[in-house]
C-alpha cells in the first residue's frame, strides 16, 4: 500500500497542487492510504480523526447480534465530530512520485523530500 501526497509548496509543475503516492513515510507500515498535505510554508499534515466515531459493543441479548460471526458484533457510531489536520512532526527522508504515471517505471519522476520536526528542509529530484 501507499500513502496519498499533496503539495502545496513550490515542488515543481510535476509535483505541486497534484496527487503523488509516497511509500516512506510510515515506518513498517509502507502506508495506510492517508493523505499528507504539505502546505505553502513548507509543514507537513495528516488528518486526524479522533472524537469523530466512539464504539458500541452488541450485547448477546440484541436482536443485532450475529452467533455466526463473534468478532462483528459491534458498531461505529459518528460523534458529529469532524476530523482536522494536525502537524505530522517527521524527522527524516521520505520519497514521492505522481500517482499517474505512462511510461517504464524507471523514468518516473521522483523527489526525496527532507523533513525536520515536519517543516521541509530541502529537496531533490532523483534518478531511480
Amino acid at each position: 500500500m501507499f500513502d496519498y501526497f499533496r503539495s502545496s509548496y513550490d515542488l515543481g509543475e510535476q509535483f505541486t497542487n497534484t496527487t503523488c503516492q509516497t511509500k516512506t513515510i510510515e515506518e513498517g507500515y509502507g502506508g495506510t492510504m492517508t493523505h499528507y498535505w504539505l502546505d505553502p510554508n513548507g509543514v507537513l499534515w495528516y488528518p486526524d480523526y479522533v472524537g469523530t466515531n466512539t464504539f458500541e459493543v452488541i450485547p448477546e441479548d440484541d436482536p443485532r447480534y450475529d452467533k455466526k460471526h463473534l468478532f462483528l458484533n459491534f458498531e461505529w457510531i459518528p460523534t458529529g465530530q469532524r476530523g482536522k489536520y494536525k502537524v505530522c512532526p517527521i524527522t527524516k527522508y521520505i520519497e514521492v512520485y505522481p500517482e499517474r504515471w505512462e511510461g517504464e517505471w524507471k523514468d518516473c519522476p521522483t523527489l526525496r523530500l527532507h523533513f525536520k520536526y515536519g517543516i521541509l528542509q530541502d529537496y531533490e529530484r532523483i534518478k531511480r
